[in-house]
């Protein structure tokens, strides 16, 4: 498997405006190393202590990406050093961020959660929380976290409608929010969805942010 060829490939099929957030879970620290020399500097972990075992050992120019689900008590951990956490899913997990961010004294990069899929088990907030959460307007008195887009998961089909039907429904709330709540936050820019299965149609419908993993990687093993 020739790593830097699957991640060229995939880098010459994105439009210029969307990143490509290499997801690295499971795979070894020699992997990543490689694909950061050969030009990639988004890397993306599901699990905290997985991200606790490599961030250390890799150099500090990655850019570390938290797109799993994140419980409060873990934020402690990341703070220090993540670029963007992906799975915001409730006003006390963004307070909890914003703590950790000062403690740190640093300003921590979020993106809130949209629940778009059918399937139960997936994270993420209604689109009605979603809209309690931003009117509300806490979130502009957390000066150490800056929201800076929305994320969601597609439903796990093959079945491309309902796949693009639901990421077209994320691109209508993260445009709405954008020109009705935050026209004056200009960096309000990022909406990250599509992983290796779905991203091309994820593109299709707005996507900025494309989190990949088997597709530079190969198939993960089965933990």
């Amino acid at each position: 498997m020739d790593l830097l060829q699957n991640l060229q490939n995939i880098r010459n099929s994105l439009p210029e405006d969307v990143t490509l957030v290499a997801v690295s879970k499971t795979k070894p620290v020699a992997m990543v190393e490689a694909l950061f020399n050969g030009g990639q500097i988004d890397f993306g972990e599901n699990k905290v202590q997985e991200l606790l075992e490599k961030q250390p050992q890799l150099p500090s120019q990655i850019r570390w990406h938290m797109i799993g689900h994140l419980q409060s008590n873990k934020v402690k951990y990341i703070a220090p050093f993540v670029h963007m956490i992906h799975g915001v899913d409730s006003l006390k997990l963004l307070r909890v961020i914003n703590k950790e961010g000062e403690k740190n004294n640093r300003i921590i990069n979020c993106l809130l959660q949209l629940h778009i899929a059918s399937e139960e088990t997936k994270f993420g907030l209604s689109e009605q929380e979603l809209m309690d959460i931003i009117l509300a307007g806490e979130w502009k008195e957390m000066q150490f976290v800056n929201i800076r887009g929305l994320m969601g998961m597609a439903t796990f089909t093959d079945d491309s409608e309902v796949v693009g039907r639901e990421f077209r429904n994320l691109k209508r709330i993260f445009d709405n929010v954008r020109s009705d709540h935050l026209k004056d936050k200009a960096d309000f820019t990022v909406l990250s969805m599509g992983m290796s299965a779905d991203y091309k149609t994820a593109i299709e419908e707005g996507s900025t942010m494309i989190r990949v993993g088997s597709l530079i990687f190969g198939p993960r093993k089965s933990l």
